[in-house]
């Protein structure tokens, strides 16, 4: 007899075994009294097997409340700090700021040619860098007078493309 022949006679007799089980098995009425004296009471004195239906709800009430607190995080909206106070040097730059607007109102309106617009939309860009600078910075006098230098730059490029265009500045 090989090793596989005596591996079959093995599962056959285990299958033939497992075949001649129940099915089901209960416990004697005694076994189950023994497990219900075990069990914790109810309100009521009767012991019981099962958990109460409000015994099983508590996680879903907590569950429930804590996301409730979280929507109310998402949608309560956050205190934002204050915003600090401009130093001097940048009530200085929003005043040249303005200054130099005030001088851009006084050109009349006129179509600047594209040679033109390169340099205009550098110098833009310079003076918004240098802004935020200036606000990283607050107490640069350089920045500052950068600021000044290329609004100046700005306003003169911009009378020139005007007389160019042919309007009288």
């Amino acid at each position: 007899m090989t090793t596989h022949d005596h591996d079959h006679d093995i599962d056959a007799d285990l299958q033939a075994r497992l075949r001649a089980l129940p099915s089901e098995r209960v416990p004697p009425a005694h076994a189950w009294q023994q497990i219900a004296a075990q069990l914790p009471a109810r309100h009521t004195g009767q012991p019981t097997v099962l958990p109460t239906r409000r015994a099983r709800r508590w996680p879903l009430r907590i569950g429930l409340g804590l996301a409730a607190a979280l929507a109310v995080l998402m949608v309560v909206p956050t205190p934002t700090p204050p915003t600090p106070r401009p130093s001097p040097l940048q009530r200085q730059a929003d005043a040249i700021a303005a200054e130099y607007q005030q001088a851009m109102a006084t050109l009349p309106p006129a179509q600047i040619g594209s040679d033109w617009q390169p340099a205009l939309h550098e110098l833009d860009s310079s003076a918004t860098h240098i802004r935020a600078a200036i606000a990283e910075n607050p107490r640069s006098r350089y920045l500052l007078n950068q600021l000044q230098r290329t609004y100046a730059l700005r306003l003169e490029l911009t009378q020139q493309a005007v007389i160019a265009a042919g309007l009288p500045s």
